[in-house]
């Protein structure tokens, strides 16, 4: 059943609304903070040469080869979970900021409101 027009100006109202004031809660996972790529790549990196190392120490008796290396592994997790320093901030519309100021009342009790008034109507 297709919707009626006066539904389909609301729906795209409150697309519009979602896309404007949580754009950056959808886009950007675990409340802002996204993983780069880049630091998750390179702390791979950071983590197998650093298991090649603990291996060398262990095989060498070296102490100071193994500690070194477990270091060198450390620092690969630390550089992979670590989240991307410029995160891209996308807007909903162009020339409009992504953040809106708050109205005096809710978006769920606007709606409200405008479900009342719909139903009075009938």
């Amino acid at each position: 059943m297709p919707l009626s027009e006066q539904e389909q100006r609301l729906l795209d109202e409150m697309e519009r609304h979602l896309m404007r004031n949580d754009a950056d809660v959808v886009s950007a996972p675990q409340g802002g903070r996204g993983l780069s790529y880049r630091n998750i790549v390179y702390g791979t990196i950071l983590v197998l040469l650093g298991l090649g190392g603990l291996i060398v120490g262990v095989s060498v008796p070296l102490v100071v080869v193994g500690v070194i290396a477990f270091v060198v592994m450390l620092a690969g997790v630390i550089l992979a979970v670590t989240p991307a320093r410029g995160a891209i901030r996308v807007e909903a519309e162009p020339g409009r900021p992504a953040k809106a100021t708050a109205p005096s009342t809710s978006f769920m009790d606007r709606m409200n409101e405008r479900w009342d008034r719909r139903q009075g109507e009938r």
